[in-house]
């Protein structure tokens, strides 16, 4: 008995030590596959970190400190003057700026979030769907300063749109040198030239959505107001919480449109913020407060962004 039992108890033994090996080779084997992962995304995080993470460090210094934007040594700290100054009673940066700024996102995302949707939802009952999405998407592929121009000369008043009204019997109007008239009619430029995208994005949830949803409304008689507000809406959540975020974040961020068409005026109608923090660092040499508005900037783009996301995501807890 004791000599049977003797190997068994010896491999017992010497079982914890012969895996031990095993543990490190595979520690050995991890450690080596993440060094390579690392050098293959070296490019890529050395690009993030030049190109983002050093000019985010830079604007951040700038914003706390007064430079014309020549010399670096000429780098003045000033703390939060920066910040506070644009909200003094004498700054016009929360009022009209800001204000332009949050007035031109919310009009450019329901005027191409309406539109999208209709013209979508057009296009899904068509014949040669194609052709009529790639109609649609052709201002997104011209050149900002095109659209701009075309628009700026539709807008005068001899131009088509006047024309238009005339032909009507309706007077004209000073599009672009009316402070009233003036940005919104830019928000109905922005929201043409954005729609071709929106388009492409919904018809692609328009074709995820299964076809027995509408076979099951049919035969329960819904009509097709029924069928868009009860069934196509809700299941488009996601699309048009994709196209919604898109559209304000890229109003919020507006700048050449503006530049091509009104240059921010007449006064400070159509002045929003990338244009002011553009006129401050490159016309006034303010490097300082155009960094801090930039940070700004950023935190209304970011409140916006997940207000934007509690609101549908609390939308589909409810549905």
């Amino acid at each position: 008995m004791v000599n049977t039992l003797a190997p068994e108890t010896t491999e017992r033994a010497h079982s914890p030590r012969s895996a031990a090996p095993a543990v490190d080779g595979r520690s050995r084997t991890r450690r080596r596959q993440v060094v390579v992962a690392y050098l293959f995304l070296a490019p890529t995080l050395l690009f993030f970190a030049v190109f983002l993470i050093l000019p985010l460090g830079f604007a951040l210094l700038l914003s706390m400190s007064r430079w014309a934007g020549f010399d670096l040594g000429d780098i003045d700290p000033v703390g939060l003057d920066n910040f506070t100054g644009l909200f003094t009673n004498g700054s016009t940066f929360l009022a009209p700026i800001l204000t332009n700024t949050l007035l031109f996102a919310l009009g450019t995302v329901t005027l191409a979030l309406a539109g999208s949707v209709l013209v979508a939802t057009c296009i899904d009952n068509l014949r040669f769907q194609g052709l009529w999405r790639t109609l649609y998407f052709l201002p997104i592929v011209t050149t900002v300063v095109a659209v701009g121009n075309v628009w700026k000369y539709m807008y005068e008043p001899g131009g088509l749109v006047n024309g238009v009204l005339n032909a009507l019997g309706l007077g004209s109007v000073a599009f672009l040198q009316d402070p009233d008239t003036a940005l919104p009619s830019v928000v109905v430029v922005q929201a043409w030239a954005s729609v071709g995208t929106a388009i492409l994005v919904l018809t692609a949830g328009l074709k995820s959505i299964p076809e027995s949803y509408y076979e099951a409304a049919a035969l329960d008689g819904a009509g097709p107001v029924t069928v868009f507000w009860k069934i196509t809406l809700p299941l488009l959540r996601p699309s048009l919480l994709f196209v919604c975020i898109t559209q304000f974040l890229t109003g919020l961020q507006s700048f050449a449109l503006i530049i091509v068409m009104t240059k921010g005026g007449p006064g400070d109608a159509t002045n929003v913020a990338a244009l002011e923090m553009y006129r401050k660092a490159f016309s006034y040499g303010d490097w300082g407060t155009a960094s801090a508005a930039a940070f700004v900037l950023f935190v209304v783009v970011l409140l916006v962004t997940l207000v934007q996301l509690w609101i549908f995501r609390r939308k589909g807890e409810d549905a």
